[in-house]
C-alpha cells in the first residue's frame, strides 16, 4: 500500500506553504525548462498523474489541451484541485500510481512531476502507461535525481574547504529511503539513474531528451538561494514517446 503522506495533517500544512504550492507554476524555477519538453498539447488528451494542487492540469488547458485527467493518491491535493478548477474539460480523481490501470491508447500525453520516486514498482507503472498512451503519445516527469535521493541522510555537509557538498552513498542499492520532510519517515523509492532508462527502454519506449536541471544565471541572480543547486542535481526530466 503507498504511503499517503500529503493526507499527514501536518505534512499537508508545510507542503501547502511552499512557494511552488503559492505561487503555482511560477514558484517551481525548474518549469521553464519541463516546458521545453513539453510537446504541443493543442487538442490532445492529457493524464497528469499527481497532479497535487492542479497547476498542471489547468496549464494544460489554457494551452489547448481537449481534456485532461488528474489523479493524486491524496484527498487533500483532489479537494485543493477541484476548488481551484472551473473547467468541465479537466477531471479529477484519487488514484494509488501503484495500481494504476488507464483505459488503452486514451492519452496523447502524460504528464507527471516529482511523483514518480514516490511508486514501488516503477516497472508496472511505466508498462500501464506505454498502453494509455496513443501510438506515438508522450511521457513527460520529473523525479528526484538518483543522485539527490541516494544517501540514506540526504543533507549539506561541508567538505574540507568549507564548500557544501552533498553525500552520495548506497547509490547502487536500490530500495526504500525514508526522510524527515515536513513529517518523519516519508517513503520515497530509490532507483539508479540506469535502472530508470533502461525500464523505459523496456517496456517500449524512446528517449527524446534527458535533462539534469540546474538553475540559470538570472534565476540564480534573482534568488541566489538557488546557487546551490549548481553543486548537484535535484531533479531528473525526461522526455519519451511510445514506440
Amino acid at each position: 500500500m503507498a504511503q499517503n503522506i500529503y493526507d499527514d495533517p501536518d505534512f499537508f500544512a508545510g507542503y501547502s506553504q511552499l512557494p511552488r504550492q503559492m505561487q503555482g507554476l511560477d514558484g517551481a524555477p525548474e518549469w521553464p525548462a519541463i516546458r521545453a519538453l513539453l510537446p504541443d498539447v493543442t487538442r490532445k488528451s492529457v493524464a497528469d498523474l499527481g497532479c497535487g494542487f492542479g497547476w498542471a492540469s489547468r496549464w494544460f488547458r489554457e494551452n489547448g489541451a481537449a481534456a485532461v485527467l488528474g489523479l493524486d493518491l491524496s484527498r487533500n491535493m483532489i479537494d485543493r484541485a477541484r476548488a481551484a478548477t472551473d473547467d468541465a474539460a479537466i477531471e479529477y480523481r484519487i488514484a494509488n500510481l501503484d495500481t494504476l490501470d488507464l483505459p488503452e491508447a486514451a492519452f496523447d500525453l502524460v504528464y507527471s512531476a516529482l511523483t514518480f520516486h514516490y511508486v514501488q514498482d516503477f516497472e508496472r507503472l511505466m508498462r500501464a502507461i506505454h498502453r494509455a498512451l496513443s501510438p506515438g503519445g508522450n511521457l513527460v516527469f520529473t523525479i528526484e535525481h538518483p543522485i539527490f535521493m541516494a544517501a540514506s541522510h540526504p543533507h549539506w555537509v561541508e567538505d574540507e574547504d568549507g564548500r557544501k557538498t552533498w553525500p552520495v552513498n548506497g547509490y547502487s542499492m536500490e530500495g526504500e529511503r525514508r526522510t524527515d520532510w515536513f513529517a518523519e519517515g516519508v517513503l520515497k523509492h530509490h532507483r539508479t539513474l540506469a535502472t530508470t532508462v533502461n525500464t523505459l527502454l523496456g517496456e517500449g519506449f524512446a528517449l527524446r531528451r534527458i535533462e539534469e536541471f540546474a538553475p540559470t544565471p538570472d534565476q540564480i541572480k534573482a534568488m541566489p538561494g538557488l546557487a546551490e543547486e549548481m553543486e548537484r542535481p535535484m531533479m531528473l526530466m525526461i522526455s519519451a514517446f511510445k514506440n
